[in-house]
């Protein structure tokens, strides 16, 4: 069972400011690896980062 690597694959960008959003979610952003409003990040899809990106995505904007 091979996939292709591509579709293992997200850009995840911050698109909203994290001023008046939760201290937990603030942590999950940086742990995501974004700093400031437009950065963007490409990162493999696994549960972990699967599960960050649920708890966030009112903040992200996701490719791929």
């Amino acid at each position: 069972m091979s996939k292709d690597l591509d579709s293992l694959n997200v850009k995840i960008t911050l698109v909203k400011s994290l001023i008046g959003t939760k201290r937990s979610h603030r942590a999950t952003v940086r742990g995501l690896g974004l700093r400031r409003i437009n950065s963007s990040r490409v990162v493999k899809m696994t549960p972990a980062i699967q599960g960050m990106i649920s708890k966030v995505n009112y903040l992200l904007k996701c490719e791929g």
